[in-house]
C-alpha cells in the first residue's frame, strides 16, 4: 500500500505545482526553433547550437520544404560536410544498409524476383561538395547553369562509404539500379563521372526523360520503381539523400536516408 500512497502524493504535488504556475502566469518551457538555452550566451556557440538543431530538423523532414540554409549556418554546414561528422554519419548509414541487406536476401529465399538495390546519384554515390564549397554550401540561390557545368566536368568524387556499400551489395548478388533526377542529356557526363569515381557494372542508369520534366521527384521516382517491379525486380533496399528519393509507392522493403543539409528536393 505504501508505494501507492507515495505515487498518489507525487501526483498531487505535480498537479499543485502546475496549477500554481498557471495561476502566476509562468512562461511555457517550450521554445521556438530559433531560441537557445540560457546557458549559451551568444555568438558562435549560439549559432552552432541552433544550426545543429536545424540540421536535425531538415534531416527528419520536420522542417518541411525549405529553399536555402539559414545564412548563420553557412560556416556550420561547411564544417560539417568537410569535417569528420559527415563521413561518420554516412558510414553509419552504409553499415546499417549492409546489415539489412544480408538478412533481406536470406529472407527472400527462393523468391523468383530479382533482388535489387536502388541508389540515387548526387550526394548519395557522388559528392558535389567541391561545387557547393565555392557556392555558399546551399545558402545561395541554386544556379542551374553553373551546376550543369559542374556536372559536365564529371569530377565529383565518390562518397567513400557509399562506394564500399555499392561493391559489397554487388558481391552479395544485388542488381544495382541507379535512379537520378539528372536529365537524359547528362547521361554521358554522369556515366563518365561514376566510372571516374570508381563505380562499375550497374544494372541500369535511369535519368529523367523529356516526359518527366515538371514531375516532382516523388512522382518521377515512384513511377520508375513501379516499372522496375513490372520488369521482375524486387526492390529490397533504396538509398538516397532526399526523402523524395525514398517515399512514394511502391517503396523499397527498407529505405536508407543519407545526410544532406545543403539543399531540399520535393
Amino acid at each position: 500500500m505504501r508505494p501507492l500512497l507515495i505515487a498518489l502524493a507525487l501526483s498531487l504535488a505535480v498537479a499543485s505545482a502546475a496549477a500554481s504556475a498557471s495561476a502566476s502566469g509562468a512562461r511555457s518551457v517550450l521554445r521556438t526553433v530559433t531560441s537557445v538555452p540560457s546557458a549559451v550566451s551568444s555568438g558562435d556557440d549560439a549559432d552552432a547550437l541552433f544550426c545543429d538543431s536545424w540540421r536535425l530538423s531538415v534531416e527528419t523532414a520536420n522542417a518541411g520544404p525549405w529553399r536555402a540554409i539559414p545564412a548563420r549556418c553557412t560556416a556550420f554546414v561547411g564544417d560539417y560536410i568537410e569535417g569528420p561528422r559527415y563521413a561518420s554519419d554516412s558510414a553509419v548509414a552504409a553499415a546499417d544498409s549492409l546489415a539489412f541487406a544480408s538478412g533481406a536476401l536470406a529472407a527472400a529465399g527462393v523468391d523468383a524476383a530479382k533482388p535489387a538495390w536502388v541508389f540515387d546519384v548526387d550526394e548519395t554515390l557522388l559528392s558535389n561538395a567541391p561545387y557547393y564549397a565555392v557556392n555558399g554550401w546551399g545558402s545561395q540561390e541554386f544556379n542551374e547553369t553553373s551546376f550543369d557545368e559542374w556536372v559536365d566536368s564529371a569530377k565529383a568524387p565518390a562518397l567513400p562509404s557509399s562506394l564500399k556499400l555499392y561493391n559489397e551489395l554487388q558481391g552479395l548478388g544485388f542488381h544495382v539500379i541507379l535512379l537520378t533526377g539528372r536529365t537524359e542529356f547528362q547521361r554521358n557526363s554522369t556515366e563518365a563521372n561514376l566510372l571516374f569515381a570508381g563505380y562499375q557494372s550497374w544494372e541500369k542508369l535511369i535519368l529523367r526523360q523529356p516526359s518527366d520534366i515538371g514531375k516532382t521527384a516523388v512522382q518521377y521516382k515512384s513511377e520508375r520503381r513501379a516499372a522496375m517491379e513490372a520488369e521482375g525486380f524486387k526492390i529490397l533496399g533504396n538509398s538516397g539523400d532526399q526523402w523524395s528519393d525514398l517515399i512514394g509507392s511502391p517503396m523499397a522493403t527498407r529505405s536508407f536516408k543519407l545526410p544532406n543539409p545543403m539543399y531540399f528536393i520535393s
